[in-house]
């Protein structure tokens, strides 16, 4: 068995207390059996409509049209009263962010505060698929102070949104919490089905919960993405990261060629492309003309299980508000625990999951920090990605996961998909017209609701 010292990310308050040792009894609201069943929590209740078409890019709507949904300014107006209330170990707006300059545009980030107070602790990074083990740190643990909300499927086919509601003693809700530890403003946690103790592997019920809160906040500089067990998960309880980015990641503005295809009635269908000119392989998912969030959401699955089956890690990107999600396969960790990673790249301590793999890099030293350059992004990046070799398989498993067709597009030139970047800038922890700046000019109470107000969005307008 592959062993390698892991060091945790500490996503919650109450983590480090468990490292420890058994905490006996509960002794304040959290989000296990024992209290949640007469907690009252705020509910934001979503469109639950998977046949919806996956309309077009969001670039392309009238500027009139892409208001800030509901869903936004909430969740953005939550996550600022908790760091008004100090629950976070640092203030993530002040950690200096820049982007490299060069061809593809790498974002880097220091972020001292985020490796500090961490306890070492054994992780087995070769198996994808392990059990649930609600001896470790899970986030029923959490408590409900960390919790912005929970994010449930309405019932009429429309939002709503419940400043309080009990919850029933039947269900196991999916919970929005904040991550204690932020890379980036905004930082959460979508929690799925947090009662059931699910471990970190992607099964169909969950991953629609992810791709609607991607689609319900509809912000594109507001990401979802998911590490799975051996690509730097480090906790082993269903869940998600989203956070606000106010740049283009640089997977996002990769070249890509149409590599698989699957038509569906009417000619509606999935398209998988590949990866080119970027230095980790990997695939991106869109819906063709027709197709609906569940043909999107079934094809990412099919081809999720497939890998987890076959225990090969990864890691998932939700991009432009659902539309398009990459999967991005890895073998960082065993390179690592087998010795063949260069030490300097070791020697930053940067471990490339989801955001990293994307092009946001968070660096813990500030001489790391000040040398950062696209040879060094493009370096480490490499080591994470599988080789063509491998990669080639994996499309093989996803084809046949999938039902997909070979579909290869030759017109493609990966040399002018990526404009050469206008050199270091500074990029905003807030994304254009964020909740933060509206608050000068709107009170708290717009977006914070008294107890027992119900909010229906159906003539809402949002970006979708």
């Amino acid at each position: 068995m592959l062993t390698i010292k892991r060091v945790p990310t500490l996503v919650s308050n109450y983590q480090e207390d468990v490292l420890e040792g058994n905490v006996m009894g509960c002794g304040r609201k959290c989000l296990g059996k024992c209290c949640m069943p007469v907690s009252v929590l705020p509910l934001y209740a979503f469109k639950n409509d998977d046949n919806e078409p996956i309309e077009n890019d969001i670039q392309t709507l009238p500027e009139e049209e892409c208001q800030m949904s509901f869903l936004n300014n909430l969740l953005l107006g939550l996550w600022e009263e908790r760091m008004s209330q100090g629950l976070f170990r640092y203030d993530v707006t002040t950690c200096e962010t820049k982007v490299i300059p060069g061809r593809c545009g790498f974002i880097a980030q220091l972020n001292e505060g985020r490796h500090l107070k961490k306890r070492p602790t054994e992780f087995c990074i070769d198996k994808v698929l392990q059990p649930f083990d609600e001896n470790k740190f899970n986030f029923t643990k959490v408590g409900q102070e960390e919790v912005l909300f929970r994010f449930e499927p309405s019932t009429d086919y429309k939002p709503h949104y419940f400043s309080g509601m009990r919850v029933n003693g039947g269900i196991s809700p999916s919970i929005v919490a904040i991550n204690v530890s932020p890379i980036e403003y905004g930082h959460v946690l979508l929690i799925p089905r947090v009662l059931d103790c699910l471990p970190q592997r992607i099964d169909r019920d969950s991953f629609a919960i992810a791709l609607h809160f991607a689609r319900e906040v509809a912000d594109p500089f507001f990401r979802v993405g998911y590490n799975s067990l051996g690509a730097f998960a480090t906790i082993n309880h269903l869940h998600f990261q989203a956070y606000y980015l106010s740049v283009p990641f640089p997977v996002e503005k990769a070249p890509i060629q149409k590599i698989l295809a699957r038509k569906g009635l009417g000619g509606a269908g999935v398209i998988v492309s590949k990866l080119l000119n970027y230095p980790v392989r990997g695939f991106a998912f869109e819906g063709g003309n027709g197709s609906t969030a569940r043909d999107l959401s079934d094809a990412v699955v099919n081809s999720c299980i497939s890998l987890q089956n076959k225990n090969i890690p990864f890691n998932i990107l939700i991009a432009q508000c659902g539309k398009k999600i990459f999967l991005l396969p890895q073998c960082y960790a065993e390179k690592q625990a087998l010795g063949v990673v260069d030490q300097e790249l070791l020697d930053t301590q940067v471990n490339p999951a989801v955001w990293e793999i994307s092009g946001h890099i968070v660096l813990k030293r500030t001489k790391d920090y000040n040398d950062a350059s696209e040879e060094y992004a493009w370096k480490l990046l490499s080591e994470v990605s599988l080789s063509e070799e491998r990669f080639e398989e994996v499309k093989g498993y996803i084809s046949e996961a999938d039902g997909l067709q070979a579909e290869e597009d030759k017109n493609i030139n990966p040399e002018k998909e990526i404009p050469d970047s206008p050199g270091p800038q500074v990029a905003s922890h807030m994304p254009p017209d964020c909740l933060v700046r509206l608050l000068l000019a709107f009170d708290m109470v717009t977006i914070l609701q008294p107890p027992g107000d119900v909010f229906s969005s159906t003539n809402v307008s949002t970006c979708r």
